[in-house]
């Protein structure tokens, strides 16, 4: 679908450098965006040292942050409500994206309301069910309140999946699905790197494990481990790789010298990793996509997941992945050892598995949000219209 030109405003308190899935996908959103004639502004937390090369068409105001407690280098955004209000006054979008939703997420959310400028809001992670892992279980439901509070005040909320659409039916109103897209280009078999595998200590024959994100609680990465050892009695030549970092990297490293940290990979490197191994452990039961499954799929990897998230929606089990029933740990683990007992079958999922990549573009996910932003704004456009006629007059900031 084609739409006229807007401007878009994205407001996100992550961003590239920074290494996640959320980063990744606003920065897609806003390159392809952009690519297709919109106008669109950027608002996001100062990253300081680190902070990314961005484009000159691009217009960013960055906006006071500070560090994320337990997550070096990722900063959250602080209150900003005013500073956006008096930004929007200015040079008001046709539409804001909230992409995330810490306190500048709220932020302008207040200030795109008294602006009456429309908003759609991005849920991207399952924060509630992130507080299990750190220790403030307690928290959850009211995390939950608070993001129920805050997309519902937006014309719609944006998740990844249909499954997850169903989950939050009856709490969140006017829920729409927007999936993700895969670049299958950068991520592809034929980036197999023989000497980036010696490096590892691998030889050609042998197979190599990968986990690629944060080393963190909420990963379920002890998982990961059990089913690594397991598997090893099936193909002891078999090696783990650990691409990311995060606050468990040290503990795992003196534990487990046996396994390989290479740290954050990005780019071509990251690619060169990815298709350089043989097999995806994913253990995280905490995702709400997972875009590091449909990288791994576009590599050419067997993936071995729950049955949740991108996971859920992508792969069909013992066609081109191996799915083990959300929480059930050993179903994962014995799924683990059965592709170590059988490399012919684990390739043939990373075949199909790379089959079924070729068909999620990037540009068929954009069509669907160009068609979400022209519906939010034909929305507000009603409803100013029947405003103006209740009133006789049309409000601006205030």
């Amino acid at each position: 679908m084609s739409i006229p030109p807007l401007h878009l405003g994205i407001v996100t308190e992550t961003y590239p450098p920074e290494v996640n899935g959320v980063a990744q996908t606003v920065a897609r959103i806003l390159d392809e965006m952009s690519a297709r004639g919109h106008t669109v502004s950027l608002y996001r937390p100062d990253q300081g040292r680190q902070e990314a090369q961005q484009a000159a068409s691009i217009s960013t105001l960055l906006l006071p942050g500070m560090p994320l407690p337990g997550y070096r280098g990722l900063r959250i955004g602080l209150p900003a409500t005013t500073r956006l209000q008096r930004r929007w006054q200015q040079h008001p979008p046709d539409l804001i994206y909230v992409a995330t939703e810490g306190l500048l997420g709220y932020s302008a959310v207040v200030a795109a309301q008294r602006c009456q400028i429309p908003i759609v809001s991005g849920f991207h992670t399952q924060f509630h069910r992130y507080s299990q892992h750190y220790g403030w279980g307690i928290l959850a439901k009211p995390i939950y309140r608070y993001l129920r509070y805050l997309h519902n005040r937006t014309h719609c909320t944006l998740v990844p999946t249909e499954q997850l659409r169903q989950q939050l039916m009856g709490d969140f109103e006017h829920i729409e699905v927007l999936g993700r897209g895969v670049d299958t280009e950068r991520f592809h078999p034929r980036h197999r790197r023989l000497a980036l595998r010696e490096q590892w200590g691998v030889s050609a024959t042998a197979r190599v494990v990968l986990y690629v994100g944060r080393l963190a609680l909420e990963k379920n990465l002890p998982l990961a481990l059990q089913a690594y050892d397991a598997m090893r009695q099936y193909d002891p030549t078999l090696r783990f790789v650990l691409v990311g970092d995060g606050p468990l990297r040290q503990t795992l490293a003196q534990a487990r010298p046996d396994l390989i940290f290479t740290g954050v990979m990005r780019g071509h490197d990251l690619a060169e990793h990815y298709a350089s191994a043989d097999l995806f452990l994913f253990p995280s039961e905490t995702e709400t996509f997972g875009n590091v499954t449909l990288e791994a799929l576009a590599s050419g990897l067997a993936v071995v997941a729950f049955a949740d998230a991108a996971a859920a929606q992508h792969l069909q089990d013992g066609v081109n992945g191996a799915l083990a029933p959300l929480g059930d740990h050993q179903g994962f683990i014995e799924i683990g050892c059965r592709l170590a007992a059988d490399p012919l079958l684990s390739r043939r999922l990373g075949i199909a598995g790379r089959q079924r990549s070729e068909q999620l573009s990037w540009s068929h996910i954009i069509d669907r949000f160009e068609q979400l932003a022209d519906q939010s704004l034909r929305q507000q456009q009603r409803s100013t219209t029947s405003t103006t006629a209740a009133t006789g007059r049309r409000s601006s900031c205030f």
